[in-house]
């Protein structure tokens, strides 16, 4: 993005917020919910009480419910922020409709992106809902990742953000922690599995950028502690979790990361994970997507059974696309049929102005009056040939 282009653009944003959607997934019980609200600083999202595990046969399909925040920064910095909550997801036996529910949320925020993009007359008031980053909880078994952590990571990697994140991380001794983050990171690279990476590239970014996301290559997996509840130590108020045995405090470097995830969220790499969603993982989703459909177009060869559903759902979409166009040209010529019509009735307008004008000039003057007689202008017409194709960009709105 240009220099200029981009300082107006954080300019705009900055006054009513920066617009910053943030995905959370994971199993119940692994603290999603304090997450968010230690996250926003406020009960975002409301407890889920009574829940009773035998309930799990019957658990509908994941659904995405959105929730809204206003944040302001230390370095006062506005961000309009929106949580999707992913409930229910793994609570059913065989996850395999989960990973596809998301997928598609996500893949349909892009689908939105690039229909409007396709209209020859767009939206001012488009909103892009397009998903910037996605923290998935992992449970602290110890054990590296389970085949559902693997699988939902490596569907979602190529069109989002992903951040994995060690939930409940003071359950977990040290050496347990550390053994989890080394166990974790050798399954994401033994199975290419494509979650955020901060960037280091000293030609595209300033030494400060590069330092901060060193550090926090060096923590991932995050290990975060999350607390709603104040605690006083040492005379201060801290958010902590308080236990028999001990505290951990949730800021506090040496027990948890969720400091610098949240840093890194909403200061320090915001702008980054935003361009890499619309620069990176859209322009991909949407060069295969055009891709695909040039395919289908010069296809010649029978359609695999497995394929055409997604073929035909395709079609759709193009051919909902091509109908909304259709229906800006016919709008178009309706206009133009009118522009037309209002002309012709002002030239007969004119005329019958002028027939009445010579007739009033050739009878004498009757009446004397001290009042001096107006001179009056014939009006200068310059007619244009309303035959001719008139451009559409030159037809006033509402004529």
């Amino acid at each position: 993005m240009h220099t200029a282009t981009r300082s107006r653009t954080i300019r705009k944003a900055t006054k009513k917020g920066i617009p910053f959607i943030l995905m959370v997934v994971g199993t119940s019980g692994l603290g999603r919910t304090a997450f968010v609200n230690t996250l926003c600083e406020r009960p975002l999202i409301q407890r889920r009480d009574n829940f009773d595990p035998a309930d799990t046969a019957a658990t509908p399909n994941v659904e995405i419910v959105p929730y809204h925040a206003d944040l302001e920064m230390e370095d006062k910095t506005k961000i309009s922020l929106t949580v999707l909550d992913a409930l229910n997801f793994g609570e059913a036996i065989n996850n395999e409709n989960n990973f596809e529910i998301i997928q598609n949320y996500i893949e349909t925020q892009f689908d939105n992106v690039l229909e409007e993009e396709s209209r020859i007359k767009r939206n001012a008031r488009f909103q892009d809902n397009r998903v910037h980053a996605l923290i998935y909880f992992i449970a602290p078994t110890g054990h590296g990742l389970r085949e559902l952590d693997i699988e939902l990571m490596r569907r979602l990697g190529p069109c989002v953000n992903i951040l994995p994140v060690i939930a409940l991380a003071d359950s977990l001794t040290p050496d347990e922690l550390e053994l989890n983050k080394k166990l974790i990171n050798e399954d994401i690279e033994r199975y290419q599995i494509p979650v955020y990476q901060f960037p280091v590239n000293a030609e595209e970014h300033d030494d400060n950028l590069i330092q901060a996301s060193d550090y926090l290559r060096s923590l991932m997996p995050f290990a975060v502690v999350s607390s709603d509840q104040l605690a006083e130590i040492n005379g201060q108020v801290r958010r902590a979790r308080v236990y028999p045995w001990g505290i951990a405090e949730v800021d506090n470097p040496e027990h948890s990361d969720f400091q610098a995830l949240r840093s890194a969220l909403f200061q320090s790499h915001l702008d980054e994970l935003r361009e890499m969603t619309t620069d990176v993982l859209y322009e991909n989703y949407r060069t295969k997507k055009l891709s695909q459909s040039q395919l289908v177009l010069n296809a010649s060869s029978p359609i695999v059974p497995n394929v055409q559903t997604d073929i035909l759902r395709e079609e759709e979409r193009l051919r909902a696309i091509e109908m909304s166009v259709q229906k800006e040209i016919e709008e178009k010529r309706r206009q133009l049929l009118a522009r037309e019509e209002a002309l012709h009735a002002l030239e007969q307008k004119l005329a019958a102005a002028n027939l009445n004008a010579g007739v009033n000039d050739s009878q004498p003057n009757t009446i004397t009056t001290s009042i001096p007689t107006p001179t009056l202008m014939t009006p200068t017409i310059v007619m244009k040939d309303v035959s001719a194709p008139i451009a559409a960009s030159n037809i006033p709105q509402g004529a």
